[in-house]
């Protein structure tokens, strides 16, 4: 029994050997083939590589005001190593840091980025961002070719049917209704446009990208100063509203006070040697007044003190760890990665062929 079964256990593993020295027989059979297939697969992945526009990065790094106290005890700072953060949903600031994401991708914030004046690195091209992104952008070569077509045929349905046109230079940009032009465009920055927020330790990161280094150092920083007065604007706006309801009381109180004051100057003027009790009546009336506005008056001038104090206390100040600069290196294409792919995927389609679908096709011809 026992010298029956042991000899059966080996037959598999040769069996398995000999396949595979018979793969491998057949693919260096076909060596030139394959040296083929990844010689034109380098040639084109050079002409992929050096086809595709570089694009530029530029990231800058916030971090945020930090307090004395953090927010629920200890179950706050529990909590924020967690990376949960209490005080963004229990307080009077509804706009917390998770939000920065979604204020930058908004259409109304990159509509006010039109505007901005932008300048090439050679100095060569200085236009407004708008303009930029709708004439300046280079593309690859193949998507003129690809999207010629269909360039073709919305040329064709436009003979029967109205063009929108785009709005006129210098119109106001209107965020309720664009025109497929400013969609677009819109749609462009937002890709390009990158805001993330470490929930443990809120330090906010701003990266954009385009196709001139220049250009997006300096939307980079614009970026960084719009969100900035945005969330400044958030934060003070009920703070600056009692200011100058502070501020216009005041003036009124000021007002009443001097009036008050020389009232009651021109009467004890004009009744020094009176001595009638209804004229000291009259005269210890205005100076009642005059007391009364004065209070009022000092009394408004310390809350407008107060109401400046405020708007200064809850203005957010921020902190910029890394700054913009202008970037070096372009972060695309990689075309060493390109390059190996293309050629990656020729030995492997080239030695697939070989194996499978050659085979198939002689089977499939008998």
């Amino acid at each position: 029994m026992e010298n029956n079964t042991i000899p059966a256990a080996n037959p598999q593993p040769q069996e398995q050997d000999i396949d595979l020295l018979e793969l491998v027989q057949k693919v260096w059979a076909e060596r030139k083939l394959v040296i083929k297939a990844c010689v034109g697969a380098a040639v084109i992945g050079v002409v992929v590589a050096f086809s595709i526009p570089k694009e530029y990065s530029t990231q800058i790094t916030l971090a945020p005001e930090t307090t004395g106290k953090t927010p629920g005890g200890n179950m706050g700072a529990l909590a924020a190593m967690a990376g949960i953060n209490l005080g963004s949903s229990s307080g009077q600031d509804a706009l917390s840091p998770d939000l920065y994401p979604d204020i930058v991708s908004s259409t109304p914030f990159l509509t006010g980025l039109f505007d901005v004046n932008v300048t090439t690195q050679d100095g060569r091209v200085k236009t407004s961002l708008y303009e930029y992104m709708k004439e300046r952008q280079r593309k690859p070569w193949w998507g003129s070719v690809l999207s010629a077509p269909f360039k073709a045929l919305g040329w064709g349905m436009s003979l029967f049917r109205e063009t929108e046109e785009d709005a006129p230079a210098g119109s106001k940009v209107d965020p309720f209704k664009l025109t497929p032009k400013q969609a677009g465009i819109v749609k462009g920055l937002s890709s390009r446009i990158m805001v993330s927020v470490d929930k443990k330790t809120g330090v906010t990161t701003l990266s954009v990208q385009m196709q001139d280094p220049v250009i997006s150092a300096a939307l980079t920083d614009t970026v960084m100063h719009r969100l900035q007065n945005y969330i400044t604007d958030y934060r003070t706006n009920k703070a600056r509203h009692d200011l100058a309801f502070t501020e216009k009381l005041y003036k009124e109180a000021k007002e009443n006070y001097y009036t008050a004051q020389q009232r009651y100057a021109r009467h004890v003027d004009g009744n020094l040697d009176v001595i009638l009790q209804s004229y000291r009546s009259e005269q210890e009336r205005l100076q009642n007044e005059m007391t009364l506005a004065y209070g009022v008056y000092n009394q408004l001038a310390q809350q407008l003190q107060m109401a400046k104090a405020k708007v200064q206390e809850i203005t957010p100040v921020y902190t910029v760890v890394q700054p913009a600069t202008v970037p070096l290196k372009p972060i695309k294409p990689n075309k060493i990665m390109i390059l190996f792919g293309f050629v990656f995927l020729a030995t492997v389609g080239s030695i697939g062929w070989i194996l499978f679908v050659k085979d198939l096709l002689k089977n499939w011809k008998r």
